[in-house]
């Protein structure tokens, strides 16, 4: 069986880190420096004009609490395995989030949190991070529905809640079919495993981190003078979230996924096309880039156990 000397496993796993911050890095440089669509002349003459060391701190500020609820999400899930303190939290969510950044989905995110614990805890690792995705899709399904609604898109909502009724009812009524070990029965038990509390307050967070997120989008509107009404205007985000949220991405093209389904359902309320661009684009810089940079501080600093 071949054998790896124990310095050669150090240079394995410092090529691995290198390799992780400088995709993250390239990919962050590639989406600014080479979209087509982003006139940056246009947006400096725009920031120029409305630039303000309060607003922008205001930003920064709701990007913090964006990921601070999320660190807060993963702290609370994982103490049903083991408590960890808010830095361990913070310091697996950002390498995660690093990690993830050029992966399907995010599937380097699962990998990488799992990198923190024992092996046997893969598993429950995995399957908590997935709780804690899962809840804040469906909390943005949830704000997406009603903003739809709001928005007259009636049509399809009542078909989107048919089809959901009817998943739900054929996973109910086949909860002991069984694949390769997997059934929803068996999901239903391990979900029942963790702690009510835990769970709701999983679910609370994720509901203060979509009104912190959603609303910073609002304000990044206001930045660029776009006059719609409160109402009109977050139920545009929220039905950008909906869609977004069903189409399998990369994270470093989140903006672009975004973006693409932000200029449609903006554009129906005349919101000019280059504004879209620019606040789904410095939207991404706020919640994913200055993460990810933060992060990549935190892989190159881990040691695995």
């Amino acid at each position: 069986m071949l054998s790896i000397s124990h310095k050669a496993k150090q240079l394995l796993v410092l090529l691995i880190k290198l390799l992780i911050v400088g995709c993250a890095f390239y990919f962050i440089y590639d989406q600014l420096a080479h979209n087509k669509q982003l006139n940056w002349v246009l947006f400096l003459e725009k920031f120029n004009k409305n630039k303000s060391v309060l607003g922008i701190s205001f930003l920064l500020l709701l990007s913090l609490l964006n990921r601070f609820f999320e660190i807060l999400k993963w702290q609370n899930l994982v103490s049903f395995i083991k408590k960890i303190s808010l830095f361990e939290a913070t310091n697996q969510v950002l390498s995660a989030l690093t990690a993830g950044l050029f992966t399907p989905n995010g599937v380097g995110e699962y990998a990488g949190k799992a990198l923190f614990f024992e092996k046997a805890q893969t598993k429950n690792i995995i399957f908590l991070n997935l709780i804690c995705n899962g809840v804040q899709v469906l909390v943005s399904l949830f704000f997406g529905i009603i903003g739809l609604f709001y928005l007259g898109y009636f049509k399809w909502d009542l078909i989107l809640i048919a089809t959901i009724i009817g998943i739900l009812t054929l996973g109910f009524t086949l909860k002991s079919f069984d694949i390769k070990g997997y059934s929803i029965e068996k999901l239903i038990q391990k979900l029942n495993e963790i702690p009510r509390k835990i769970h709701q307050k999983n679910f609370y967070l994720a509901v203060f981190r979509y009104l912190v997120f959603s609303h910073q989008y609002y304000f990044l509107f206001l930045a660029f003078d776009v006059q719609l009404p409160y109402f009109t205007l977050m139920a545009a985000i929220a039905s950008v979230y909906f869609l977004a949220s069903s189409l399998p991405t990369f994270q470093f093209l989140d903006f672009a996924v975004k973006g693409s389904v932000a200029l449609y359902s903006f554009g129906i309320l005349g919101v000019n096309e280059w504004i879209v661009i620019f606040i789904s684009t410095l939207f991404w810089f706020f919640n994913l880039v200055i993460p990810a940079v933060i992060g990549s501080y935190f892989v190159l600093a881990f040691k695995h156990k």
